[in-house]
């Protein structure tokens, strides 16, 4: 125990984590036979927070990163407590490279080649599933848009 402001508080005691963003709007994807339900990271906030502070999330649950243009897509794992592996994905919904990551790290993981869309799921998701670069997903953001 420790002494703080008049009162006895355990030495280990931590500050609460900050909120993980959970309430965004979602879609719905598919990998073949396999159903994800991807939260949509569309603002430059959205996408800054990203999975960071979640400290659990269902299996077939993601986040799709939606950028307004393509571009070499870098990410790193700051303050993101579960292992993750991300798909960038191009226009039309095929995996351009996949990297798994591990939590808490700082190092960058990057697109093979420009992307708008980057998909991150539970580490091992994809592998246990034989999804590997040039699977196409399917879903609405990767379908043309209508004139």
């Amino acid at each position: 125990m420790a002494w703080g402001a008049g009162a006895w508080l355990p030495a280990q005691a931590q500050p609460p984590l900050p909120a993980a963003q959970t309430d965004l709007q979602r879609t719905r994807l598919q990998a073949g036979m396999h159903l994800i339900d991807a939260q949509l990271a569309l603002t430059p906030q959205q996408r800054s927070a990203g999975l960071m502070w979640r400290q659990q999330m269902p299996a077939s649950e993601g986040m799709l990163f939606v950028f307004e243009q393509p571009a070499v897509q870098c990410f790193w794992m700051k303050n993101t407590l579960l292992p993750l592996t991300a798909a960038f994905v191009a226009d039309d919904g095929s995996i351009v490279n996949l990297v798994d990551m591990q939590p808490q790290s700082e190092a960058n993981h990057c697109s093979a080649k420009p992307v708008r869309f980057v998909l991150e799921m539970h580490q091992g998701w994809f592998a246990k599933r034989g999804i590997q670069a040039g699977f196409k997903l399917g879903g609405a953001p990767f379908r043309p848009s209508q004139p």
